[in-house]
């Protein structure tokens, strides 16, 4: 598989979801970007096509034994078999309360924290199971429900309303999204097996959310982008965390957002390493299975470089 490797940066686009949608390497080579004219169109409206049941994927075994987060299907199955500890979490931000999934690494000196930002769909159990993996990685995961004020649904075994997120997400304000953000980073690096550092990491929604992230948070060590819109290019001047994006290349709409951001990242002197994986589709970790293999094999080099980011820039 090529993936690209480029130093880039971005118009402000949201990820779009195709409906079949959903490790540390040297050289990448690099490949040319499609780069239609997108459609105006809100963050949300932005992934109506994005379908959230899980289709089958590999079992959960195997992708614990390969140091890969489980596909959809195989998140239950991997949270239930987790030998780390999780548990839940209430955050105070002013006068509101953030809903938080913590998960431990097993490891005796302090870990640096990364949050697992949820897609539009609202804290689901398949990202509690990102977060599982990352605690396996080393790092104290912590995974924030941030429609917590919302009232959002859950199901019996802890799965958020996929259609109830969708329909309030759009509520969420940049500004509010953000200080829930820095509310439940600054709890958690209090955290006695904690160190003082933390990094963010979303998918699609959340991958939008995790480079906004980078211009609001002064104290942000790293960033990792999942097939997230990038922001628009003159907002990009307070960032100071090094940004990490990862892209499926059947995924034009999102894509095109990456050259915008590359450039003026660039120009700032400001680290933006994005890849793109030849055949992977929009929210390829999440369906693994997907894309006729391909998925997959974005999957096996997009997670490695992910764990490499935050040690890197962590000091995990």
């Amino acid at each position: 598989m090529r993936t690209r490797n480029l130093v880039l940066s971005v118009a402000a686009l949201t990820c779009v979801l195709s409906t079949a949608a959903y490790a540390l390497g040297g050289s990448l080579q690099t490949r040319r970007l499609s780069t239609p004219s997108p459609s105006a169109s809100s963050p949300e409206a932005d992934h109506h096509d994005h379908d959230a049941t899980p289709t089958p994927s590999p079992s959960a075994a195997s992708q614990q034994a390969a140091g890969l987060p489980a596909g959809a299907t195989d998140a239950n199955d991997r949270l239930a078999k987790s030998p780390r500890h999780g548990e839940w979490a209430v955050i105070r931000s002013g006068s509101d309360s953030i809903r938080a999934w913590v998960v431990y690494p097993e490891r005796r000196d302090k870990a640096p924290v990364v949050l697992v930002i949820h897609e539009i769909f609202g804290l689901s159990n398949w990202i509690r199971a990102v977060a599982d993996q990352l605690a396996a990685d080393g790092f104290i995961a912590i995974a924030p429900d941030l429609l917590t004020m919302k009232d959002v649904p859950r199901a019996a075994d802890g799965e958020s309303d996929a259609a109830a997120a969708r329909a309030v997400i759009g509520q969420l304000d940049g500004a509010t999204r953000d200080r829930y953000l820095l509310a439940v980073a600054d709890w958690g690096m209090k955290l006695p097996a904690a160190l003082p550092k933390y990094g963010v990491v979303g998918f699609c929604w959340g991958g939008s959310a995790s480079f906004s992230h980078a211009i609001a948070s002064p104290t942000l060590g790293a960033s990792v982008v999942y097939y997230g819109g990038s922001p628009g290019h003159a907002t990009l001047g307070p960032v100071r965390a090094p940004v990490l994006g990862l892209y499926g290349g059947s995924d034009a709409r999102v894509n095109a957002s990456i050259p915008p951001a590359d450039s003026a990242m660039k120009a700032l002197g400001k680290t933006f390493e994005p890849h793109i994986f030849d055949g992977a589709g929009h929210g390829f970790l999440r369906q693994q299975d997907g894309q006729e293999g391909k998925n997959m094999e974005a999957t096996r080099q997009a997670w490695p470089l992910t764990v490499a980011w935050f040690r890197k820039h962590l000091g995990a």
